[in-house]
């Protein structure tokens, strides 16, 4: 999920994906810890995309 899409979405869908996104961070750090992780790179994009989430939401917030 880019900057862009992030952007054009309203703080409700937001804070949807933030919680999909978060679950999906807990599975990962279990199948890690299992050793069952295959793909390692998706923890670093879903951790950097909870970041990205989280700026954006701040921001309206101060604006609002």
């Amino acid at each position: 999920m880019n900057i862009k899409d992030i952007r054009g979405k309203s703080a409700e869908e937001l804070e949807g994906e933030l919680q999909k996104l978060k679950k999906e961070s807990f599975n990962l750090r279990f199948q890690k810890a299992g050793g069952q992780l295959e793909n390692t790179a998706r923890v670093r994009f879903v951790r950097r995309s909870i970041a990205r989430i989280l700026t954006v939401l701040n921001s309206k917030v101060k604006k609002a």
